[in-house]
Formats: structure tokens, sequence, C-alpha cells
């Protein structure tokens, strides 16, 4: 993701998440923090035909991964495209040397939890009233020991590197 990519992503995440949509300043100031040899963030977006259809951020701090955000444009529910944005945010905490990922996923939200766990996340908490102004609780996952998903590793049978897609989804390209 580059400073450009910032206002296609903000009409994606108002559509996504009308009532606790990032601000324009939120990603600016992950982004400051994403380049460079002291860079904390890892975020990348996934575009098609040259619109902005997915999006998604990582922060490592003292080896601990934690996913920002991530989401997909609704045409693209089902297509793969949120497994291969986790891929490129778990390789991240790889090359980041995290010793696990966080994440925090409304508890509402089923879709991505069966995504999470696919993954080897597994909850370990609630927190109450974690997004606002809607006072949704928050549940939160942890995955231990992040590996890429195509790696041999200690990840469920349904990860594996003919369920996750190697390549483009359906036309579709990430870029950091």
């Amino acid at each position: 993701m580059r400073w450009w990519d910032i206002e296609p992503v903000l009409r994606l995440e108002a559509d996504l998440f009308p009532d606790d949509a990032w601000s324009p300043g939120m990603f600016w100031s992950e982004l400051a923090h994403a380049r460079g040899p002291a860079a904390t963030r890892h975020y990348v977006v996934a575009e098609t035909g040259g619109r902005l259809v997915g999006y998604a951020g990582l922060a490592a701090v003292d080896r601990t991964g934690d996913v920002q955000t991530i989401a997909a444009a609704r045409d693209h529910w089902g297509t793969g495209l949120g497994a291969r944005l986790l891929t490129n945010l778990i390789t991240a905490a790889t090359a980041f040397e995290c010793r696990e990922v966080l994440l925090e996923v409304r508890v509402d939200n089923l879709r991505a939890q069966r995504l999470y766990e696919r993954f080897g996340f597994e909850p370990i908490g609630i927190r109450k009233g974690y997004y606002q102004p809607g006072n949704v609780d928050a549940l939160v996952m942890r995955l231990t020991d992040p590996a890429p998903p195509t790696s041999v590793g200690p990840r469920p049978a349904s990860v594996s590197p003919s369920s996750v897609p190697a390549g483009p989804v359906q036309g579709t390209k990430t870029y950091g």
C-alpha cells in the first residue's frame, strides 16, 4: 500500500465498515511506519482491472504481529482473496520474526472467524464493547509460531499449498 492507495482504500473501508471506518490519518500514520530499515508495519492492497478490491495490514512489535486490518470487496467474497491477503500478512510476520500473531474480529463476523481458524488462529479472549459506536464485542485470536501456510509445519489439513491460491485470484494481484 502506498499513499496513492489511501483514497480507494477509504472508499472500500466506508462501504465495508460504515460504523467504525478508519480515518485517512490512521492510514497515513500506519504507512509512515511501513518503509525503511526500522519499519514495523506491512500493508498491501489487491487490485483487479485497475480497481482496488482488498487491503490488509500488520503491525510488528517485540516479535508479536498484530493484524490491524484486512478487507475484501463484497464482490470478491468467496474468491480466496481474504486467504491470499492473510497469507501475505503471515509471511510478513515471519519476516519480522514474530513468535505469534494476534487479531481482533467482531463476534458477529463468523465468516472471518472461519477463515482465521483455517489458518490456525485460536480464540483467546473477548474485548467487551471493542467496536464503537456499535458497542460490539471483539473475539481476540492468536496464531502461535506463524509460518507461511505453504510451508511444512503445524497447520490444519485444510490449509495446504493446494487450498491457498499460489497466484492471483481471478486476475487479482497484491502488492506492498
